[in-house]
């Protein structure tokens, strides 16, 4: 049982900046992948940004330069600051953990509520 908790949405001006955070809790294997997705309306959910506990990153295209995440594992928390903002960047943005179970039998992921990131022009 796992579960995400965002916080650090809201509306800003373009050009502005939002840190967004998602503490996980519960049964996590150690070993594992945090990220940031989005989704906007009438749009598929996209990759933002992902990082493994190993500190690897990825980056969708259109958010290098300006976004980056980190993690803190000890607190099994992510975060994602983003700077430059722009008005295509409105979506509500969704935390995810993807893990393999203790036998790797199966893997897991698990999904937050979404924070909504709303930047006017």
């Amino acid at each position: 049982q796992v579960q995400l908790v965002e916080s650090g949405g809201g509306l800003v001006q373009a050009g502005g900046s939002l840190r967004l955070s998602c503490a996980a809790s519960g049964s996590i294997f150690s070993i594992n992948t945090m990220g940031w997705y989005r989704q906007a309306p009438g749009k598929q959910r996209e990759l933002v940004a992902r990082i493994t506990s190993g500190g690897s990153t990825n980056y969708a295209d259109s958010v290098k330069g300006r976004f980056t995440i980190s993690r803190d594992n000890a607190k099994n928390t992510v975060y994602l600051q983003m700077n430059s903002l722009k008005p295509e960047d409105t979506a509500i943005y969704h935390c995810n953990i993807a893990f393999l179970t203790i036998g790797a039998l199966t893997s897991v992921d698990y999904w937050g509520k979404g924070t909504l990131v709303t930047v006017s022009s």
